[in-house]
């Protein structure tokens, strides 16, 4: 039976930018780094022939977020014209007890947001913004 949801995945460009913004400025933990390694299945898992990637995870509030670089093959960035309306996911979202607080702090970081935090029902204060490869990031407060 299945239970919950695990983890998230995010394939990036630069694994060392990545890790340094979700850990640095998100404030993630950084539990483990895994190199490309032959003996891990990865290829076979994910039925990519070839596929090698350097692998981090992530952890905050007990859920992993998990960054892979693919050495082979490369990825490709995501389209400029990707929105939240296009199949697939979209975004990961990240609980906060203070939606404009964080808000504030990630803005003095430079990070750029699609606007500011707004009420979207009675209670719930949401906001979203780009991380280092463009990926969509929600903050949610409830």
């Amino acid at each position: 039976m299945l239970t919950k949801l695990e983890h998230a995945a995010l394939s990036v460009h630069d694994l060392e930018r990545s890790i340094a913004f979700y850990r640095d400025v998100i404030g993630f933990e950084v539990q483990r780094i895994l190199e490309p390694d032959p003996a891990l299945p990865l290829e076979k898992v994910i039925a990519l022939q070839r596929a090698r990637a350097r692998i981090a995870h992530l952890w905050l509030g007990g859920v992993m977020l998990e960054l892979f670089q693919y050495i082979q093959p490369q990825g490709r960035p995501i389209r400029e014209d990707f929105t939240q309306a296009d199949h697939g996911y979209t975004h990961i979202a990240l609980a906060s007890t203070d939606a404009r607080a964080d808000y504030e702090y990630l803005r003095s970081k430079g990070v750029e947001f699609y606007s500011e935090p707004m009420e979207f029902r009675p209670g719930v204060w949401i906001c979203f913004f780009r991380g280092p490869d463009g990926e969509t990031v929600e903050i949610r407060q409830a």
